[in-house]
């Protein structure tokens, strides 16, 4: 079993000192693990923190210091590294990594959030653009994927406990819900945690927001996926949510595929 895991960091040296980077390396079993929002640059970044024991660590970091940023641990060596996806705005922002093994390809990806203004929803809707001609480009090129990260978008109403009154803001607006649908339907990439628990509701859920008693309450989002080609998810068999310990404000997703690398 080849064992994949996502998780949204929030700051991967305030993770490592939650003790990430040893759940990862002992409890989790993963044999690769996609990271998103780093807010580190590579000098910020401790051999611990660039390999943990066991794994290859390879990474890309926003220009903007102590912002975004990706990156993909790696118990396996790739055979090649891909940094970005042919964005200059957006690659800049380090919300791209990619790692290429013998019979699939590994992404890192972490989608812009469009909650802190209107510009920066504006930003995401170009994002959405640009990301949909590359995810069609993936698709088209008859090699298997897997894409995990923050995807900054609830999909459907169980994706969400409080889905009426979120309609209207960024993350469960119907245009980024529109884009996700077409992402299955039409370029037929699969959401891996829905295909092997269609129904799930609370316990789908990623991200709970640090204001409130949201994660008290279980008021959360499910906005980390696994997305694959349909081979991929084909092999997927088993899904869990680490939520006994929170590393950050996301909870890592888990997803393991009868397939050895």
């Amino acid at each position: 079993m080849l064992s994949i895991t996502t998780a949204n960091l929030n700051g991967i040296r305030s993770a490592a000192r939650k003790g990430f980077l040893d759940w990862i390396t002992g409890p989790s079993n993963s044999d690769l693990v996609c990271v998103q929002e780093l807010k580190a640059q590579s000098g910020d970044m401790s051999p611990a923190l660039s390999g943990p024991d066991g794994f290859h660590g390879y990474f890309d970091h926003a220009v903007q210091k102590g912002y975004s940023g990706t990156g993909i641990y790696s118990r396996i060596e790739p055979l090649h590294v891909v940094h970005g996806f042919g964005s200059e705005e957006f690659d800049a922002e380090g919300r791209y990594l990619q790692c290429d093994f013998r019979d699939f390809s590994l992404i890192s990806l972490y989608a812009p959030s469009g909650s802190s203004s209107p510009e920066r929803q504006e930003a995401k809707f170009r994002f959405m653009d640009r990301f949909f001609l590359h995810l069609e480009k993936l698709m088209a090129s008859g090699r298997e994927y897997v894409i995990c990260g923050d995807w900054n978008i609830a999909h459907r109403e169980i994706d969400l406990k409080n889905w009426r009154s979120n309609q209207k803001n960024s993350g469960f607006l119907p245009e980024e819900r529109a884009w996700l649908s077409r992402v299955f339907d039409e370029l037929g990439w699969v959401d891996v945690y829905r295909k092997l628990h269609p129904d799930t509701t609370g316990e789908s859920y990623t991200w709970w927001s640090n204001r409130g008693q949201a994660w008290q309450n279980n008021t959360g989002w499910r906005i980390d996926y696994q997305i694959a080609t349909p081979g991929m998810a084909g092999k997927a068999v088993s899904a869990e949510i680490y939520r006994e310990t929170r590393f950050s404000d996301h909870a890592p997703l888990t997803i393991r595929y009868d397939l050895t690398v």
